[in-house]
């Protein structure tokens, strides 16, 4: 390896992966740190469930736009701008919620805590494939943007399975607000070094007929082109994963709770959590014949025959069998759509395309969490277990669509 081809983390800067990787914390914390802090002022499980979605629904709402002004303007000064915006509206929101203002006022408040949470995770990504692109060679990028894209969703998954227990000991050790605290505090320091990373000055649009003079711009292609098919097809696939997070959750909190043991609910889930893991930073071993297409066929299926046997499954042991299984296809999956994503971006809309993504994903697990905890309190849980089996459906449907148009191209 020579100086012109260095390793990504000489790319990078040595902080940049452990600074990444806190910053993502905050945002894995909101959700279940809204839920618990309100709950816990207002003693309402509805109410507190409102105001998670609420994040979830901000977050959903303006995530794309976050990534647009990116694209833009650049990554450090949007993110910067919303990682202080966050801090303020997390501290604003435990003092809400403890005050005597009515509950529309925490809702608002929570729907304010979703649309300025810095979109740590997209950035990164598209920071990354950023620098792949001007500091490798053309024939070694494939290999390095496969590698890249696995470490970022086992990075994903590492948070979003120990962001709640974090929520947990917080809460636990302290007051209900901690974790709010805690993630404003996380935000104002991390997401901050983030945002000043040397990584942040990232490429930027050039305006309309301005010759291109800077290292720092680039051209940036039409709006219309994010609505490509092919692009169109892998947010479908994400929407599908979201849909699959969302109903899998939900459903397995009505199994345990049948069970008496329904605060045990996020362990078992953790099979999934950590076996996708593990698979997804098995996808930089890959061989490059097995391709992006294949690979989201594989590993979709692999979900897809995992959740028939949910609604089969009779115990607490059984289930986390069958979610490891689960989790085996998870990871690859993901890591293979956030490729794609990579692959199929307009130029100068990588912010832009990985928080769409990123977006589907929470759009697909706020409605399908909704829609199996209302069919789980009428129907039972035996039938909410389908729709984990449904949006699976979907995800292999979208890969299939992607294998046809691949093989057109």
């Amino acid at each position: 390896m020579t100086e012109k081809e260095p390793g990504l983390i000489r790319a990078t800067g040595f902080a940049y992966f452990p600074i990444a990787l806190i910053a993502r914390f905050p945002y894995a914390m909101m959700v279940v740190g809204v839920l618990t802090l309100v709950v816990a002022g207002r003693g309402s499980l509805a109410l507190g469930g409102v105001n998670s979605a609420m994040v979830g629904l901000g977050a959903a709402i303006c995530g794309p736009l976050i990534g647009a002004a990116a694209d833009r303007f650049g990554q450090r000064p949007v993110v910067l701008a919303t990682g202080i915006a966050n801090s303020l509206v997390l501290v604003a929101l435990a003092w809400v919620v403890f005050s005597p203002l009515p509950a529309a006022a925490i809702l608002v408040t929570s729907l304010l805590v979703g649309a300025t949470a810095p979109q740590v995770s997209p950035m990164s990504r598209s920071r990354l494939v950023g620098i792949i692109d001007r500091a490798f060679p053309r024939a070694r990028r494939p290999r390095i943007l496969n590698a890249t894209m696995a470490y970022e969703s086992a990075a994903d998954e590492i948070v979003f399975v120990f962001g709640p227990v974090v929520v947990g000991v917080l809460a636990t050790a302290f007051t209900p607000a901690a974790p709010i605290i805690g993630a404003a505090v996380l935000t104002a320091v991390f997401v901050t070094a983030f945002a000043l990373h040397p990584s942040g000055r990232t490429l930027r649009a050039a305006e309309p007929g301005v010759p291109l003079v800077t290292a720092d711009l680039v051209v940036q292609a039409p709006a219309r082109e994010l609505f490509g098919v092919r692009l169109m097809t892998v947010t479908v696939g994400t929407l599908g994963m979201g849909l699959f997070f969302g109903s899998m959750l939900t459903s397995l909190t009505a199994f345990m709770r049948d069970r008496g043991a329904e605060t045990e609910a996020g362990l078992v889930y953790g099979a999934m959590g950590v076996g996708s893991a593990i698979f997804a930073l098995g996808v930089m071993f890959f061989p490059a014949r097995f391709s992006l297409r294949a690979r989201w066929l594989t590993f979709s299926g692999v979900i897809f025959v995992g959740s028939l046997s949910l609604p089969f499954v009779g115990d607490v042991g059984h289930m986390a069998l069958a979610l490891l299984v689960i989790g085996i296809g998870i990871g690859p999956t993901l890591v293979t759509q956030y490729s794609l994503g990579a692959a199929y971006s307009p130029a100068g809309r990588s912010a832009t395309v990985m928080t769409i993504i990123g977006s589907s994903v929470i759009v697909g697990q706020s409605a399908a969490a909704a829609l199996t905890g209302a069919i789980a309190q009428s129907a039972g849980t035996a039938t909410a277990l389908y729709i984990p089996i449904v949006s699976a459906a979907v995800v292999v449907i979208a890969g299939i669509v992607n294998a046809a148009l691949g093989s057109r191209h």
